[in-house]
C-alpha cells in the first residue's frame, strides 16, 4: 500500500478525536442528542482547522444505520461509505469549480428526490463563498425551505463574502485557530504513534509556522520527517523553514538589558547572514516584548502557548516595566519608519539603537550599564582606582554567570527553577544596604505580584554572590566632596551629616526631598512616601508608601532613593519601603497644600487690590475666581 500523508491518515473519524473547537462540538452534540436538527449548517474558519472534517462527521451522525446519534458507530455501511468518500447520499460540491448558475440549478433539480439508501440527502458545499451572485439567488429558496430529507452543510474561509440572506438561513459556527500549544500536543501524540523521534523545540517551530492550522502543521511535519530522515530536530526544522530562531530575539533583548552595543550589532550581523525579513523580525521582537509586559503586570496571565514561558519570565524579572514600555513604543515607531529607511537592515538597526540610547534617568553615582569602568565616578568625584576596577570586573563577571536568559538560551544541563536577578539599573552595588551578615537587608513582605516577590528573592542571591568575592565585604561609599560645591558649603547636607547618629525626621524629609535630584517614576514614588519607624537604626530610612501608589514600587526605585539620599547626607543610608497608611503629610501632599495656600492668598490679594476694585466699580464688573490659577513652574 502507498504512503498516506499524516493529514489524511489521522483525520478524525468522530467528535472525540477532534483537537480543539469544543464550542462547536458542544452545540452539535447537544442538538443531535435532543433531536433538534437544523436544515442548514455553516462552518467558517481559516484553512485546516476542521471545517470539512466536522461536516463529514456530522453527516455520519445523521446517516448512521444505528440512528441519529452523536457517536456514530463507524462500522455500518453508511459510515464506511462516507469515510471512503463513495456515499451516493452525501453530495460533496466544490463551489470554486462550480460557480455558474446553470450548475447550481442542475444540482438543485435533484433535491426533490429521496435519498438512495440513507436517512438524509446531505449537500456538503465547500468554499461556498466562491458561488456567483446568481448561484446564491438560485440557492436561496431551497436553502430556506428544503425537503425534510435534505440537509445542507456549508463551509467557507471567508464568510464576509456570503450574502446576508444566506447567513440568516444557516446555523453559523466559527471555528477558531488552534494555539501552538494545542498543535504541539497533537503532534507529539501522532509522532509517538509513528515511533518517530523528535525534539520539543522543533515541534514548537512547526506549531508557530502552522499559524493556527492543524493541516498545515501535519504537512510541515511530513516535510520535516523527510528532511531529517525520520527524525525531527530543531536545526533541521529551522533550516527547512528558513526561519530565524526566536532565541536570536531573546539574545537581542539580553544585549539591550546589558546595554552592550557591540553585542547588539554582532547579533544583527549574525542575523543578516540568513537574509531575514526585518519587518517580520521587528514584529517578532515586539511580540516578545508584549509577552514580557504581560508577565510583569499579571504573572499568572502568561501561558506557554509559544513554548517560551521560562525565558519570558526570566526577562520580566531582569528589566523594569518602564524599559519594556519604552522598547515597545520605539519598536512601533520603527515599524512605521521601516519603509522609509535606506534599507530594511539599517531601519531595523536604528530601531534597536534608539532603544539602546533612550535609557531612563540614571541616579547620581550610578555607573551606566556597559559604560567604561575607568570613567570618573559621580559619587566619589575621583578616578576609580585600578584595584576597584578589577574588583568591579570580577563582580560583574560572576553576576553575568547568573544571567538567567543566557542560561536558558544556552540550555544548560541544570535549568534554574528561579532565575537569578541582576539589577540592571545599578551596577554600583556598593549602594545596596548590607546588614552585619553581609546580606542585603530584607524588606517587609507586602502583597505584590509573583514577579516582584521572585525578583526580591533573587536579588539577595546576586548580592550574596557579589559579597563573597570580597574579604572586606561591600565597598564603602567614597563621600569625599559631598556637602560642598564651587560656590560654598551645602549647609543642609552638613547639618544632616553631623547628625548621622540620629534618625531622619519627618520635617527633615520634607526639607531635603526637593534637593535629592530624583526624577521620573522614582520622584513620584518618593513624593508619596512619609517617614516610618526604624527602631533606632539611624543608618536606615524607612519610608511608608501610600497604598494607592503601591503599583509603582519595585526594587530599582528603592536603590535609586538610597543612592540619592546617601549622596545628599554624606554617609551611607539604606532605604526600605513599606506599603501602608500614614497620618503624616507626604512631600506631594505638602506641595499641594502650599500651592493651595498660595492660590488662596493670591485670590485675597487680587480682590483687595485698589486697581481691581476701581475697575469693578467703574464698569460694574465681577471678579471670576476660577480665572485665578497658579502658574505652572518651568
Amino acid at each position: 500500500m502507498s504512503y498516506q500523508v499524516l493529514a489524511r491518515k489521522y483525520r478524525p473519524a468522530s467528535f472525540e478525536e477532534l483537537a480543539g473547537q469544543e464550542h462547536v462540538l458542544r452545540a452539535l452534540i447537544n442538538s443531535l442528542e435532543t433531536n433538534r436538527l437544523h436544515h442548514a449548517y455553516l462552518f467558517t474558519g481559516t484553512r485546516g482547522v476542521g471545517k470539512t472534517t466536522i461536516a463529514r462527521i456530522l453527516a455520519k451522525c445523521l446517516n448512521c444505520d444505528t440512528g441519529v446519534t452523536a457517536t456514530p458507530c463507524g462500522t455500518c455501511g453508511s459510515c464506511l461509505e462516507i469515510a471512503e468518500g463513495r456515499s451516493v447520499d452525501l453530495i460533496e460540491v466544490d463551489a470554486a469549480s462550480r460557480t455558474r448558475v446553470e450548475e447550481t440549478r442542475e444540482l438543485l433539480d435533484n433535491v426533490q428526490y429521496m435519498p438512495t439508501r440513507s436517512r438524509f440527502k446531505i449537500y456538503l458545499i465547500d468554499e461556498v463563498h466562491m458561488f456567483s451572485n446568481h448561484s446564491f439567488n438560485a440557492l436561496l429558496k431551497t436553502l430556506e425551505e428544503p425537503p425534510e430529507h435534505v440537509k445542507f452543510l456549508l463551509a467557507t474561509t471567508d464568510p464576509k463574502k456570503l450574502p446576508i440572506t444566506v447567513l440568516s438561513r444557516c446555523l453559523q459556527f466559527n471555528l477558531k485557530n488552534l494555539s501552538p500549544e494545542r498543535v504541539v500536543s497533537y503532534l507529539q501524540e501522532i509522532l509517538q504513534k509513528e515511533t518517530i523521534g523528535y525534539e520539543d523545540d522543533a515541534l514548537w517551530h512547526l506549531g508557530r509556522a502552522a499559524d493556527g492550522s492543524m493541516r498545515d502543521a501535519l504537512s510541515l511535519t511530513d516535510q520535516a520527517i523527510s528532511f531529517g530522515e525520520n527524525q525531527i530536530n530543531e536545526t533541521d526544522v529551522k533550516a527547512m523553514l528558513g526561519s530565524i530562531d526566536r532565541g536570536e530575539v531573546y539574545r537581542l533583548i539580553d544585549a539591550l538589558i546589558e546595554h552592550d552595543g557591540k553585542q547588539l550589532l554582532d547579533r544583527i550581523e549574525h542575523l543578516a547572514e540568513f537574509s531575514p525579513d526585518y519587518s517580520a523580525l521587528l514584529g517578532e521582537f515586539l511580540s516578545v516584548l508584549h509577552r514580557v509586559a504581560v508577565a510583569q503586570a499579571v504573572p499568572e496571565g502568561i501561558d506557554n502557548s509559544q513554548g517560551d514561558k521560562e525565558v519570558v519570565m526570566a526577562i520580566a524579572q531582569q528589566v523594569s516595566p518602564e524599559d519594556i514600555q519604552l522598547y515597545y513604543q520605539v519598536g512601533l515607531l520603527g515599524q512605521k519608519d521601516l519603509p522609509f529607511a535606506p534599507d530594511q537592515r539599517s531601519g531595523f538597526e536604528m530601531s534597536l539603537l534608539r532603544m539602546l540610547s533612550f535609557v531612563p534617568n540614571v541616579p547620581p553615582g550610578q555607573i551606566k550599564p556597559g559604560a567604561d569602568t575607568e570613567q570618573v565616578s559621580p559619587i566619589a568625584g575621583d578616578e576609580i582606582t585600578s584595584a576597584a576596577v578589577t574588583d568591579a570586573q570580577e563582580t560583574r563577571a560572576q553576576v553575568s554567570d547568573l544571567n538567567p536568559i543566557r542560561a536558558l538560551l544556552e540550555k544548560n544541563d541544570v535549568k534554574p527553577s528561579a532565575p537569578a536577578i541582576v539589577d540592571r539599573q545599578s551596577e554600583n552595588e556598593s549602594m545596596i544596604p548590607f546588614d552585619e551578615e553581609g546580606t542585603v537587608k530584607t524588606l517587609p513582605q507586602p502583597e505584590r505580584n509573583n514577579v516582584q516577590q521572585e525578583a526580591r528573592k533573587q536579588q539577595e542571591v546576586v548580592v550574596q554572590a557579589e559579597a563573597s568575592t570580597s574579604e572586606s565585604g561591600p565597598t564603602p561609599i567614597d563621600t569625599s566632596g559631598l556637602g560642598s560645591n564651587q560656590s560654598g558649603e551645602n549647609t543642609k547636607a552638613l547639618k544632616l551629616s553631623d547628625e548621622a547618629g540620629e534618625e531622619l525626621t519627618h520635617d527633615q524629609w520634607l526639607t531635603i526631598f526637593p534637593d535629592l535630584g530624583l526624577s521620573g517614576v522614582t520622584q513620584t514614588l518618593a513624593a508619596n512616601c512619609t517617614i516610618g519607624e526604624t527602631d533606632g537604626d539611624a543608618s536606615t530610612c524607612c519610608l511608608i508608601l501610600n497604598q494607592h501608589h503601591a503599583s509603582m514600587w519595585n526594587k530599582t526605585h528603592e536603590v535609586r532613593i538610597a543612592m540619592a539620599l546617601s549622596t545628599y547626607v554624606g554617609h551611607t543610608m539604606a532605604v526600605k519601603i513599606e506599603i501602608g497608611k500614614s497620618h503624616q503629610e507626604s512631600p506631594a501632599e505638602a506641595a499641594q497644600r502650599h500651592a493651595d495656600e498660595a492660590l488662596a492668598r493670591a485670590k485675597v490679594s487680587i480682590e483687595n487690590d485698589d486697581n481691581v476694585q476701581e475697575l469693578i466699580q467703574s464698569f460694574d464688573g465681577t471678579l471670576v475666581e476660577e480665572s485665578i490659577v497658579a502658574k505652572a513652574r518651568d
